[in-house]
């Protein structure tokens, strides 16, 4: 039978798994199988709608027991009522047994979370939760009454939404630790996806063209031979190739520099391909004849298609940090930044001197400047925010488990990725390739330590 997901979509609203973890600075945690953090859809389909309905008329009793704590029929019959429609084939009875299973499986991770002590503070509650809704363009209060409209009550909702975080949370912990990637294993990673010498690796090419006639007489093709002879020359002394390309080609691309892009080779002609198959990356070759004319020709890169990435984007910004707390509530210091940001468009004031003078953070003293980041450097919430930003713009106040953020991008940049990063983005790949094989025998695990008593079939 089709396992439900280990996702609870609640009432008609379905909170669903969107992979949001709220993870520290310089953190990387990867989402178990099923594992969320809280989303908001608007839609629910009618067979949900209507076993929604008839499982809350159903009465309620206890189907299971884990560990001493009770699985009720109704438990069974909200998240049966929840699951993917595609399930609805599975038939009542199989759905509702299904459903009971997830729940018991459940039941025995929050038993390993609660023996960690594993908690969801209030503020990590409170921002998961508002993020739902900025995502679902609400606020609180018509969060709380579109759940209410659909028979759902507030402290429901913040029940459901902590246990699946702390779910996340026992799962990731749990998971990761049993995951190890040697160092050979990442050097042969590396090796397979960067090797150059792969036939179908994809190619970047640039070209000067000397365009002939069809019909080119000996004299037309000797003369524009010169003409190749010198500008290859000159490329030899170290010239620039995109600045000869404009000066000298007469193909349509010559304004970009006579760059045609990565691609694979598939998609370039033959000659070109055959031109640079044995050659290295920079290398000048040429001239060769085509239909068109003579091409000088440019190797620019070679890389295979599932390659990793060899720069990285970086952002350079700054903030200006307020905590709540005190005095101080969220509201309180929303409305205290987004002053700022008037003032800061009006020119009223700098913000290097308002972060100096306000900010409650170790990067006060240089003006709430955080210097480059690389992509996952900072927590979810904020890199998001950071990142719909153009260099120069100021966003609007931001909420992070930090406390409230104005944010201000600098500048962007690409940088070439060190060794040591490309390590780390293959250690990370390869962990994620082994995570659902380490999570399904930790769930099998941890479901055969507990102690399940049957005690009525749900209805």
């Amino acid at each position: 039978m089709t396992r439900l997901p280990h996702c609870l979509r609640l009432a008609c609203l379905g909170v669903y798994c969107v992979g949001a973890s709220m993870v520290a600075q310089s953190q990387t945690i990867k989402p178990a199988p099923g594992a969320v953090a809280p989303g908001l859809s608007m839609r629910a389909s009618p067979s949900s709608l209507a076993l929604s309905v008839e499982g809350s008329r159903a009465s309620d009793f206890i189907v299971a027991v884990v560990d001493n704590e009770p699985i009720t029929n109704q438990e069974v019959n909200r998240l049966a009522a929840m699951a993917d429609p595609a399930a609805a084939k599975l038939g009542r009875t199989n759905l509702l047994m299904e459903a009971m299973e997830t729940l018991i499986d459940e039941a025995a991770q929050m038993g390993v979370a609660k023996q960690f002590g594993m908690q969801i503070s209030s503020d990590e509650l409170a921002l998961a939760i508002e993020k739902t809704a900025q995502r679902n363009q609400l606020n609180i209060e018509q969060l709380q009454q579109r759940l209410q409209e659909q028979g759902l009550s507030w402290e429901q909702y913040r029940t459901q939404v902590r246990r699946q975080m702390l779910l996340q949370r026992v799962r990731e912990r749990e998971v990761n630790a049993r995951i190890k990637i040697q160092d050979y294993e990442i050097d042969a990673f590396l090796q397979e996806r960067n090797n150059a010498a792969n036939p179908n690796a994809d190619i970047n090419i640039a070209h000067i063209l000397f365009e002939l006639p069809e019909n080119a007489s000996a004299d037309q093709v000797a003369q524009q031979l010169t003409k190749a002879d010198e500008v290859m020359r000159r490329l030899k002394a170290g010239e620039d190739f995109a600045r000869l390309a404009v000066q000298f080609s007469k193909a349509a691309d010559r304004s970009n520099g006579g760059v045609l892009g990565m691609r694979p080779p598939s998609r370039y002609p033959s000659l070109f391909v055959e031109a640079v198959k044995d050659a290295a990356v920079g290398q000048l070759l040429g001239p060769v004849r085509s239909a068109a004319g003579l091409h000088l020709l440019k190797l620019l890169d070679r890389r295979s298609s599932n390659a990793l990435p060899t720069t990285v984007t970086q952002t350079h910004a700054r903030h200006i940090l307020l905590r709540p707390g005190g005095k101080l509530s969220q509201d309180a210091a929303r409305a205290q930044l987004a002053t700022f940001k008037r003032q800061i468009e009006l020119g009223l004031a700098e913000f290097e001197a308002l972060a100096k003078e306000h900010s409650q953070d170790g990067s006060a003293n240089q003006g709430g400047d955080l210097g480059w980041a690389n992509p996952g450097m900072m927590v979810p919430e904020f890199e998001e925010a950071m990142g719909k930003l153009a260099p120069g713009q100021v966003g609007d106040p931001l909420v992070s488990r930090f406390g409230v953020h104005l944010i201000q991008v600098l500048e962007r940049r690409e940088a070439p990725l060190s060794l040591r990063e490309q390590q780390d983005m293959a250690r990370n790949i390869l962990r994620d390739k082994k995570f659902e094989e380490a999570y399904k025998n930790w769930e099998r695990e941890v479901r055969g330590r507990a102690y399940v008593e049957y005690r009525e079939t749900p209805q």
